[in-house]
């Protein structure tokens, strides 16, 4: 450490992380602000940081990083060859939204299913609001439910979709299979949020009808129908995925399967909708641009967080919180940490699962805290944060949703924080 400082002075950068990342600041320049200050800190050679870089890029995070952005590029090729709208009216129309129930239901299963195909909340809700608003607005859903909607079942998908970020993250991280993180953490907390927001959604519909409303919203064409490029392509679109997926999972794949089906779903998905491979590997690209910018910041992440683990500080910070754990009581552990990763670790899910992680790691080993039980504390302390805070997810989906009802939107988030909170709680008992 510089000037031989506490190792615990190396989390000041962390710290500064934190408030940036609930600040309107930009996200690449927040984590490139805390290298630079860690790196100082740990008296890291600054004209060496081009080396570090370079290995950075080979890391785990930049990994996730990479995926996040094929998975934007695979959005891209299903709205170009209209694989999503598809998607999105075919299920809606299966399911009937003929009341308001119906309507909220579809409406939760359509951004659902999306979410945890694509492996992003913002991209996936972006491409069904223009589709989905005009039918539910026929039926009086308003923009305020609609909202809740986008965020509290659409953050379901993220929990459960195979390859989506936060999932490929804990899986990495605990060395789960799919199936064991889906039981033990993945499915339950899922159902959790999804029933929280159905019953919230109800609420607020009932307490906003009449109060909020869609305007000038063009009818939708009750007699649409998909031409056969799209057919097929949504036919290749399923299949490939689906044979990938229980490849990967029958083969215990790891987190790099992940590339390979993006890719290979998207030239099959593109193909099958007669786009010309180089109109596909243009949409594919402009697609996968729109989050260059996140596999940027977590390969600067990666050595920010290693320059702080090797400081000591995390270790420096469990000793100085053991007395408040000393009872090696797991339930107070798990309550603490995941109130931890809530409310005081910010920015990117994935980034939080990996800090806490690290923060963490000793404690679970000692207390002998159980995969699964560790799996879901991630999943809860790196995923909540957007409901217990209005910051970008949450206002996102508002704006998608064409909603200023924050008021609306604050309640559902406090509501799936409680009970996801006291899951953790009760969870710890068995684990």
């Amino acid at each position: 450490m510089l000037f031989n400082m506490s190792p615990l002075v190396a989390l000041v950068p962390l710290v500064i992380y934190i408030i940036f990342a609930f600040k309107d600041i930009n996200p690449v320049l927040n984590v490139a602000i805390c290298v630079i200050l860690s790196a100082i800190l740990t008296k890291q050679p600054l004209l060496a940081m081009g080396d570090v870089i370079a290995d950075s890029l080979g890391s785990f995070l930049s990994l996730i990083g990479f995926i996040i952005m094929l998975g934007s590029g695979l959005g891209a090729v299903l709205k170009k060859t209209g694989v999503a709208e598809n998607i999105v009216l075919t299920l809606m129309k299966r399911i009937g939204i003929n009341t308001e129930k119906k309507a909220i239901v579809a409406s939760m299963i359509t951004s659902c299913v999306l979410v945890a195909l694509l492996g992003t909340l913002a991209g996936a809700n972006a491409i069904i609001a223009p589709i989905i608003i005009p039918l539910v607005a026929i039926i009086g859903i308003t923009p305020s439910t609609l909202a809740a909607i986008f965020q509290g079942a659409g953050q379901t998908g993220l929990f459960i979709g195979p390859y989506s970020p936060q999932v490929v993250t804990i899986m990495g991280l605990m060395g789960m299979t799919y199936t064991q993180y889906l039981l033990s953490a993945g499915l339950p907390v899922a159902v959790i949020c999804w029933v929280v927001t159905y019953f919230m959604a109800l609420r607020i519909q009932k307490n906003t009808k009449g109060k909020y409303m869609y305007d000038n919203v063009e009818k939708p064409n009750p007699n649409y129908k998909a031409t056969k490029e799209t057919q097929n392509a949504t036919i290749a679109f399923a299949v490939s995925l689906i044979l990938l997926l229980a490849y990967g999972i029958f083969a215990k794949q790891g987190a790099a399967y992940a590339v390979v089906i993006m890719f290979t779903v998207s030239i099959i998905t593109g193909v099958a909708g007669r786009l010309n491979l180089g109109d596909l590997f243009d949409t594919f690209l402009e697609g996968a641009g729109r989050m260059v910018w996140l596999f940027v910041m977590f390969v600067l992440f990666n050595p920010f967080i290693s320059f702080v683990e090797e400081s000591g500080a995390f270790t420096a910070l469990v000793n100085l919180l053991h007395p408040l754990l000393a009872s090696g009581n797991k339930v107070i552990f798990s309550l603490v940490s995941t109130l931890t990763g809530i409310f005081g670790i910010g920015g990117a899910a994935v980034a939080q699962s990996v800090v806490m992680d690290k923060m963490f790691k000793g404690l679970v080993t000692g207390l002998g805290v159980s995969s699964g039980l560790w799996a879901a504390i991630l999943l809860v302390g790196s995923q909540i944060t957007s409901f217990a805070y209005p910051e970008a997810d949450m206002l996102g989906q508002m704006g998608l949703a064409r909603s200023k009802d924050l008021k609306s939107m604050v309640k559902l988030g406090l509501t799936i924080t409680a009970a996801t909170v006291i899951f953790i709680v009760i969870k710890s008992f068995f684990g």
